[in-house]
């Protein structure tokens, strides 16, 4: 690393901590294909506790979780076990009772019937397969309102038994598609996610503080989480996601550290392999990191729900599509990412990026809400820019 980028980076965080509107604190790294080149922490952990953020403090990760469980998703097909074209009711049975919501009748009640073909892990991987969040699909958030239909923060078996909204297959729309890609692991395997994780994902990239089941030794290191008000100030709040959940959520349900985290991006830059063992084969993440999305596009992301989404999409005007685990940006993005590179965010404004050509990724972490916040996410854009700019300088 060089140290227009250190000093760069280190201005960035700092800035986005120190300016108003502000963020309450910030963990980000970058790393190569050999560790880590940057690490910083500037701010709090909770804005109403005297605890400074510390790259080793502990985020609810919420859609960064996506791309592990599409992980192990990937092992178990090297291992035959999973055929991504098959019906993905044969893993897990559940998903084939469930039916595609057309609207709503004069009486308020939802207008249901069959889909016209079974949903697919594949098109559960890519987004495709009809589900939906209630912060960002009107259908959804009226089910929630009208129906008592739980959200996916409950961790309930219940909060994933939504209607499809459009046959698999139709369109990408952003959902709770990768939850079922867990009950489809779990269908298979036959352990909860969790330890499924630790055994074949964790132990191998050298992963100690990941979990679905937040702990004490954790939660001393907890970054609080806080609300965006619409004056720019800001709130800290006691959300935490189950610590006993009834179900693993593939989708979002992990806490840990932006460390362990990039002992996960470093594992995709150096073809599938960890700190301690191989965790996908060098064909699989070349086979997984193209788009497997068809003619259908990325989309922006409607805030529905303004406590938990603003409106967001990244690199507006851009063309987007999607692999088996991540958003592939099919153009060269303004921060200077190549295109065909990968990532995606997680809700409490989380953002990460994997450049396997330039052999480089990086990891954002806030724990704000809403989604999209502009600050966090500028900090984030200026963060990424800022590397991809020193390599031009160096060069």
């Amino acid at each position: 690393m060089n140290d227009d980028f250190r000093t760069a980076a280190d201005r960035v965080l700092n800035g986005v901590v120190t300016s108003e509107p502000r963020v309450p604190g910030v963990v980000a790294m970058a790393t190569d294909r050999q560790g880590n080149f940057y690490e910083g922490a500037a701010g709090q952990r909770r804005l109403d506790r005297d605890e400074p953020m510390t790259t080793d403090s502990v985020f609810a990760l919420f859609s960064t979780t996506k791309a592990i469980t599409a992980t192990a998703a990937l092992q178990l097909v090297e291992e035959g076990r999973l055929d991504l074209d098959a019906p993905a009711e044969t893993y897990a049975p559940d998903i084939g009772t469930l039916q595609v919501i057309e609207g709503f009748d004069a009486q308020g009640e939802p207008v249901l019937r069959a889909p016209k073909s079974k949903v697919t892990t594949r098109q559960l991987l890519t987004h495709s397969g009809g589900f939906g969040y209630d912060f960002f699909s009107e259908t959804y958030n009226r089910l929630a309102q009208d129906k008592g239909q739980p959200s996916v923060i409950t961790a309930s078996r219940a909060a994933i038994m939504t209607p499809l909204q459009f046959d698999p297959g139709e369109r990408w729309e952003y959902g709770s598609n990768i939850d079922w890609v867990g009950q489809v692991v779990e269908g298979i395997t036959g352990k909860r996610l969790g330890e499924v994780f630790r055994s074949r994902i964790f132990e191998p990239l050298g992963i100690t503080d990941m979990t679905f089941e937040l702990n004490d030794r954790l939660r001393a290191r907890l970054a609080g989480m806080h609300n965006r008000n619409a004056d720019g100030s800001l709130t800290a709040t006691d959300f935490e996601l189950p610590d006993r959940p009834e179900i693993h959520m593939g989708g979002h349900g992990l806490y840990g550290t932006v460390g362990d985290y990039m002992r996960f991006i470093r594992m995709w830059l150096n073809d599938g392999r960890g700190e301690n063992g191989q965790v996908l084969k060098p064909e699989t993440v070349a086979m997984a990191e193209r788009n497997h999305l068809g003619d259908a596009k990325v989309t922006m992301l409607p805030g529905v729900i303004p406590s938990l989404s603003n409106d967001a999409e990244f690199f507006p005007g851009l063309s987007k599509s999607w692999s088996l685990p991540f958003m592939i940006n099919d153009e060269a993005a303004p921060t200077g990412r190549p295109a065909g590179a990968l990532g995606w965010a997680g809700l409490a404004n989380l953002f990460y990026w994997i450049d396997r050509r330039n052999g480089v990724g990086g990891f954002w972490a806030t724990q704000i809400l809403p989604f999209g916040d502009p600050v966090s996410f500028t900090g984030y854009i200026d963060f990424e820019t800022a590397w991809y700019q020193s390599q031009r300088l160096a060069a």
